[in-house]
């Protein structure tokens, strides 16, 4: 009997351990392979071993992707530039205006439907969740007019105000329900000490809530990185674009075959998300270890 459970355990052992196993590769082997083929030489994904690492490493398709679309590296003649560094920038910058706003936004305009009671409260809030049913691409065609006739289309702060303002519905919501839990009695506290309204949400109900403002500074950051739909729509020149809109161009069509120039651009973006979610991570895990207390 002893003999049969151990024997059990062993198989179950051994299945679960060979799952986990065929789990990491598939996650990992995608990966490996975009980071080998961005090392190669070659410019077709035709050409690539199936391993994941190539035989002869390379910086060529870097060297591809980084020279300006004017200049050409001397002494090749296939060569040709790319617009990735301004692409590059403007991501980042656009990453950053909106992670920018949409924590200041959300997380005040979560803290008001949290504490305070005024007129239209419940109604806004219905709206809010109801909004949150229907997809961006509703209002795609109703977007585009608006930018229009503000004079925002092909510019980034029209692009950074879809993201920020089309985040609301939702990153309100969540914050308010976050903020519900933080403890009253510690605002009681602070306005006992004399502390204004304002300060009391700046420096105690904040920090109160760092892990949620980090979680929404992460999704907030990596929204503009790996979105197409929006800026396909707002930016039309080259200086403009965006790294998802400018990476699509090298593969698209039947005469763009840059797949490991692609690859190499991949990993670069992979930099940014990296530093900030080995921070980010550090950081939630330290706020959730010394948060207040909880009602």
């Amino acid at each position: 009997m002893i003999k049969s459970q151990r024997s059990g355990n062993i198989v179950v052992k051994f299945i679960l351990h060979t799952v986990l196993i065929i789990n990491v590769f598939m996650v990992l082997y995608p990966i490996a392979f975009t980071v080998g083929a961005a090392f190669t030489k070659t410019n077709s994904l035709s050409t690539t071993r199936a391993v994941p690492w190539p035989k002869e490493p390379s910086l060529y398709q870097f060297k591809r992707l980084l020279t300006p679309s004017d200049r050409i590296v001397k002494g090749t003649t296939d060569v040709r530039g790319t617009n990735y560094v301004r692409w590059y920038k403007n991501t980042l910058k656009i990453a950053i205006w909106n992670t920018l706003i949409t924590v200041c936004i959300c997380a005040t305009t979560g803290y008001i439907f949290s504490r305070f009671r005024f007129a239209g409260k419940k109604p806004l809030m219905a709206s809010m969740v109801v909004l949150q049913m229907f997809p961006s691409f509703i209002g795609m065609i109703a977007t585009y007019v608006i930018l229009w006739r503000i004079n925002g289309l092909n510019t980034h702060w029209g692009l950074i105000l879809v993201y920020a303002t089309g985040s609301i519905p939702y990153n309100a919501w969540m914050m308010k329900g976050y903020f519900d839990t933080v403890s009253r009695s510690i605002e009681e506290a602070a306005r006992v000490d004399g502390a204004s309204p304002f300060v009391t949400y700046l420096f105690i109900i904040l920090p109160s809530v760092k892990s949620m403002i980090m979680f929404l500074v992460l999704t907030s950051f990596t929204a503009p990185w790996m979105d197409f739909i929006f800026p396909r729509l707002i930016l039309r020149s080259d200086t403009k674009k965006t790294l998802a809109v400018g990476l699509f161009e090298l593969i698209n069509g039947r005469a763009n075959d840059n797949f490991t120039m692609f690859a190499a651009g991949a990993v670069l973006i992979a930099v940014p998300f990296a530093i900030l979610f080995m921070v980010g991570q550090k950081f939630m895990l330290q706020s959730l270890a010394g948060d207040s207390v909880k009602e």
